[in-house]
């Protein structure tokens, strides 16, 4: 898609999208709640028209609108696309067989419909009726109806958001190897940071309308385009700092700079760590007059089992989360510890 622009009514919800997926490549549209995910779902699929810019499928342009674009719109059922929404949406009244052929050539569909089954583990309910499965068995049909055409683009709209945690885990990934052995290029649309990064291939990340970052998911973690995207994707643990050259002086003491988020000028600033960044350990002598860089106090403990995440009170009063690995017990609340940091922080404007 190129300077795409879309709304309701006159207002823009969608405003100068550029985004281009490599033909094969699963791409999460990640988001907050109101930032455009829907519209832009809609817009590809063909719901909705654009105001202004164009949207090609490979070399083949399905909608294009404003000044200097061919006009074109190809209406949704002819754009070979797949679209697997949230919980399922199956015909209640069908069985599985009948959901996933519903919109096929009736000659071709009953060994396409064995086939794709059997892709999503599910060829042993091809006369169960949907209120009979599972959350999970559901989506596995919304996938194997999504694919049985062989799209050219499969629309993914939160598909794993009405699962229970662990059956979402086990679901997105099997998705995803399964799309990747398709080679079909798939769209996720979807607010959860954890499912984008574990999923995708590239992730764009988008904010009011507007597409802030792209990038591969270690890109879009390890590097934020801005504050914004820092404390959307994934843990941030902010603070003040005074930027000079290539360190950053804070709480935690001098640390080095991400060379790519490293600011034009020295200066105030604010430091952006991850959790994993930040290595815990007790003092085995009191401090003295002047405390160290990092020291502080276990104010509260949260148990996760694989790991547990500490709030840690620094020496000038800010709060800012720990994790540290399961396995050994973790310090309890008043315990005094020294925060020290691995790696560099990233550093944007105050």
């Amino acid at each position: 898609m190129s300077s795409l622009t879309a709304g309701y009514g006159g207002d823009a919800v969608l405003s100068d999208l550029d985004l281009s997926v490599p033909s094969g490549a699963v791409a999460a549209v990640l988001g907050p709640s109101g930032s455009g995910k829907t519209t832009l779902l809609r817009v590809l699929a063909g719901f909705l028209k654009p105001t202004a810019g164009t949207v090609y499928f490979g070399e083949r342009l399905v909608a294009g609108a404003g000044p200097g674009f061919p006009h074109a719109f190809v209406p949704p059922e002819k754009r070979r696309i797949g679209i697997v929404p949230q919980e399922g949406a199956l015909f209640p009244h069908l069985d599985v067989s009948a959901n996933v052929a519903f919109g096929l050539p009736r000659g071709a569909a009953a060994g396409r419909v064995a086939e794709v089954l059997e892709m999503v583990g599910m060829s042993d309910y091809a006369h169960v009726r949907p209120h009979e499965l599972s959350g999970g068995q559901q989506q596995r049909v919304a996938l194997a109806r999504a694919m049985a055409p062989r799209p050219d683009v499969i629309l993914l709209d939160e598909p794993f958001t009405a699962l229970d945690a662990a059956l979402r885990v086990r679901l997105r990934a099997e998705v995803r190897e399964l799309l990747r052995g398709l080679g079909t290029t798939a769209i996720l649309i979807t607010h959860d940071q954890e499912e984008a990064l574990s999923t995708a291939d590239l992730v764009a990340v988008l904010r009011d309308g507007r597409i802030v970052q792209v990038g591969t998911p270690l890109e879009v973690y390890d590097v934020p385009a801005d504050l914004g995207v820092a404390r959307f994707v994934g843990d941030a643990v902010e603070l003040p700092a005074v930027a000079q050259g290539e360190r950053v002086t804070c709480a935690l003491g001098d640390i080095p700079v991400h060379a790519s988020t490293s600011l034009a000028r020295d200066g105030e600033a604010t430091v952006v760590l991850r959790p994993e960044q930040l290595v815990l350990s007790c003092p085995v002598e009191p401090a003295g007059p002047a405390p160290l860089p990092g020291a502080g106090v276990v104010r509260e403990t949260s148990y996760h089992g694989h790991d547990s995440m500490l709030r840690v009170e620094l020496a000038d009063g800010t709060a800012i989360p720990v994790r540290v690995p399961g396995g050994t017990p973790p310090p309890r609340p008043g315990d005094a510890v020294v925060v020290s940091v691995t790696g560099p922080g990233r550093v944007y404007p105050a």
